[in-house]
């Protein structure tokens, strides 16, 4: 079965986003000989929540990169399109699954050094 778990570990993000405009722009336009399959829609689902997956680790990365380079929550939150309140939310909701998925197969995530230091980091969303 086509799952995102399945299929995330072989791609990248940008891999992910070339399978899947690849498969969207088949689906987008048709054709009796072209049009994807029941087993690459399934695909395309799960290619969809695989890309979901990897920008939003990789813009939490670049949230913790902007706040080490001293940019205010209010920025960082404009900068998203968002409040400064929403932005730290999502930040601390995403250093709390990191340490859940410490130590979990084919995760990575942070040990509680990590946890401590990205919280630090983090601070809270009226600093700076």
């Amino acid at each position: 079965m086509t799952t995102p778990e399945s299929i995330e570990p072989q791609y990248t993000l940008l891999t992910a986003v070339s399978r899947l405009d690849e498969l969207r722009m088949r689906e987008a336009m048709g054709g009796a000989t072209d049009t994807p399959d029941r087993a690459e829609l399934l695909e395309l689902l799960a290619l969809s929540e695989v890309v979901a997956r990897k920008a939003s680790y990789g813009r939490q990365l670049t949230v913790r990169a902007a706040r080490e380079a001293g940019a205010s929550w209010s920025q960082i939150g404009a900068a998203m399109g968002t409040s400064k309140q929403a932005a730290w939310e999502a930040h601390t909701r995403w250093i709390d699954a990191q340490r859940e998925a410490y130590g979990k197969p084919g995760q990575m995530g942070f040990d509680e050094a990590d946890v401590a230091e990205a919280r630090a980091v983090a601070g809270e969303p009226e600093d700076r």
